[in-house]
């Protein structure tokens, strides 16, 4: 489903990146992995269009997305949630899931509506007239996935799904993953809980200062600990 071949990419005449490669298969949940500062969030600026992709491709769904425009990314099928939530303090709970659902003219079977998404988290559905700054943190995460989900995104991508949060939500949010995995949903993730993604990926690729310095599925990663010392601080 998502393909890149050799990408590079950077802040003006500072690179970041240097010739990343990896893929995702349609109904895969693939991790990315790394100490924080080694490209992990310049390479999700630069696959949602927000920097500018100095060489390589990017294929998504058999297109060559390397280029587009953010709006036109997101219409295109991937739905990202960001790293602080950044909900709008302004709309409420419902508004946000309102304001944001589209199928895209897919036809889907079970397609995520505002409903859905609440029955997912019940906690929303509790808080729908609430606005965004009068959430707690895992509320507010809870409701990032919720807007990413009302999208009907091919792809799924969570940039620190549960940085900052109780472990009571983090478990919650975990939860949350492994049935839209379940369900078949492609997924990218970034996460610091290794122990976790374990159980929730197919695959894990691990970025160091810009470069992907290995990749394997969840037995191999678990089979290697000093990977974990390596590059991931753990």
């Amino acid at each position: 489903m998502l393909e890149l071949q050799g990408v590079q990419s950077g802040y003006g005449a500072s690179q970041v990146l240097f010739g990343v490669d990896l893929s995702i298969g349609s109904g895969e949940v693939l991790t990315l992995l790394g100490r924080n500062g080694m490209g992990k969030t310049t390479l999700l600026r630069t696959l949602y269009g927000q920097l500018p992709l100095k060489a390589g491709r990017i294929r998504f769904d058999g297109r060559e997305i390397g280029g587009w425009a953010t709006d036109r990314i997101a219409r295109a099928g991937i739905a990202i949630v960001p790293e602080g939530r950044q909900c709008f303090p302004n709309l409420t709970v419902r508004e946000h899931l309102t304001a944001f659902a589209t199928v895209r003219g897919r036809e889907l079977p079970h397609p995520w509506t505002p409903e859905r998404v609440c029955a997912l988290f019940p906690r929303l559905a509790e808080r729908a007239s609430h606005m965004g700054n009068q959430l707690s943190g895992g509320e507010q995460q809870m409701l990032a996935i919720g807007r990413a989900l009302v999208t009907n995104p091919r792809l799924l991508i969570l940039d620190e799904a549960t940085e900052g949060l109780a472990p009571k939500v983090r478990e919650e949010i975990w939860a949350c993953l492994a049935r839209l995995r379940a369900a078949g949903q492609t997924i990218l993730v970034i996460d610091k809980y290794v122990e976790r993604l374990l159980a929730l990926a197919d695959r894990h690729v691990i970025l160091e200062r810009g470069r992907i310095v290995w990749a394997g599925d969840s037995r191999e990663l678990d089979a290697d600990r000093g990977l974990w010392t390596r590059y991931l601080g753990v």
